[in-house]
């Protein structure tokens, strides 16, 4: 399993579209720490009129760009994570690559768990670089004018949830190529993200408004396919107290008005364990 996991590393750091993201990751936290550094200015300049009314707006602007940092780095992250590995099976099987291993007697189990803990320890690296960047940006490129007040253990377990992305999409990635074309997979995989993810737009619209067949058709959107609910407890980990009136997660398209329940976590976590159980069992059947 050892060498699998080396060479998925050392082919997914070597490949184009690795290269592309983690340029591009760099020029997105630079926009989002020069849009921080603007804003922090702009509403330390209208300091000067009431002071209720300036910790309205800082406490408000602070957890809204941070919030759409940290969802749009989800994006890119999640996009990763489908374009990198939904082709780790599937295009190895039509190039007849795969060939080479598994003419060495080794079981198809081990080398599809060699590829899932390659691409799932790069990609958790990424992501927690990535959310390590975006925090960091907001409480240091802004003076403290922008630093939305969190806690070690808030930022852990943000983080932990935030990491934990990527993985389950590895997981759902590696079924989708144990038995499907690359372009099939990655389509398919990108749809059903962006079913998740409107539908946990959907659920937080509904509880806002009171409407219960939203609320419905973002729990079922979840079910289909729960990303969406580790994004949403990202934000509660971070932003969401008790006794805070001000709570990020009743603040925004980006908030979180409906948290996901233990539950739901939960299943997502079975979700992905699941995936990878059925990947496993399916292309050990598979004719190569």
């Amino acid at each position: 399993m050892w060498p699998i996991m080396k060479i998925t590393f050392r082919e997914m750091v070597s490949k184009r579209i690795f290269t592309i993201t983690i340029l591009m990751s760099l020029a997105f936290l630079l926009f989002f720490g020069l849009a921080t550094w603007f804003m922090a200015r702009e509403v330390a300049a209208n300091s000067t009129g009431n002071i209720v009314d300036f910790q309205l707006t800082k406490a408000l602007f602070s957890t809204q760009l941070l919030g759409m940092g940290l969802y749009f780095g989800s994006f890119i992250t999640a996009l990763l994570a489908i374009l990198s590995s939904v082709g780790s099976i599937s295009s190895e099987v039509d190039s007849h690559q795969i060939d080479t291993w598994l003419a060495r007697a080794m079981p198809r189990r081990t080398y599809l768990l060699g590829k899932f803990f390659g691409l799932a320890g790069l990609l958790a690296i990424y992501a927690i670089l990535m959310f390590t960047g975006l925090i960091a940006i907001n409480q240091w490129m802004s003076g403290g004018v922008m630093a939305v007040q969190l806690t070690t253990g808030q930022v852990l377990s943000g983080m932990g949830y935030f990491a934990l992305l990527p993985i389950i999409l590895v997981c759902v990635s590696l079924l989708m190529s144990s038995f499907t074309s690359t372009v099939t997979g990655g389509i398919v995989l990108i749809i059903l993200y962006g079913i998740g993810f409107i539908g946990g737009f959907v659920e937080q619209l509904g509880t806002l408004i009171e409407q219960q067949a939203m609320i419905n058709i973002g729990i079922i959107s979840s079910l289909i396919f729960p990303t969406d609910s580790l994004f949403r407890q990202v934000t509660v980990s971070l932003f969401e107290s008790v006794d805070n009136p001000l709570s990020f997660a009743t603040q925004g398209i980006f908030g979180t008005t409906s948290p996901p329940s233990q539950a739901m976590i939960y299943y997502t976590i079975l979700y992905g364990a699941a995936a990878l159980l059925l990947a496993m069992r399916i292309f050990q059947k598979r004719d190569v």
